[in-house]
């Protein structure tokens, strides 16, 4: 499946079992969490082996979600789903208003400064709660806030730029 996954992105992973009855723990990774459950049909991916599955049912439960896959009806069966990831198509997801975009689509690009100095790639995003953070990795590993207008100056996909107000010199 390695041709289809590089369509595929991370919604999100399964990190514990709920009940006897094959429930599993999801941790999100969608804003709001509950997103994940807009999408029927999960590609699970474990020790890079793959499975596809329907979403039968699912629910907001404290801090995280529980889902139920159709065809797993047992603790014991749903067990050896933990600490897979949950894929979807990227085409299933919903398209974003101009000037927004998925993590995914950021991590990878370049960097650059107003300086034109580049600074490395997009490792991954990551969030603080205050804002989003862009982990770029160079000649040192920069933790960059993602604020449109004050640092981050430009989003240029299809050159894969990002650019940034930021000096070179500030890790």
């Amino acid at each position: 499946m390695s041709e289809e996954s590089s369509t595929l992105i991370t919604l999100g992973a399964i990190n514990g079992v709920y009940g006897v009855k094959g429930w599993v723990k999801v941790f999100s990774f969608t804003d709001p969490k509950e997103n994940i459950l807009n999408f029927k049909t999960w590609n699970i991916k474990k020790n890079n082996q793959w499975f596809t599955c329907k979403l039968e049912a699912g629910k907001s439960h404290g801090k995280g979600i529980i889902a139920k896959l159709e065809g797993f009806d047992d603790r014991e069966i749903v067990a050896k789903l933990l600490k897979s990831e949950v894929m979807v198509s990227k085409d299933e997801l919903p398209d974003l208003p101009q000037g927004e975009y998925y993590w995914s689509d950021l991590e990878g690009l370049e960097v650059v400064n107003l300086e034109e100095v580049s600074l490395g790639h997009i490792d991954h995003m990551m969030e603080t709660g205050a804002n989003d953070v862009m982990v770029v990795k160079g000649d040192v590993k920069r933790l960059i806030p993602y604020v449109k207008g004050l640092y981050v100056k430009k989003v240029d996909l299809e050159n894969k730029v990002l650019v940034v107000d930021w000096p070179e010199d500030f890790d």
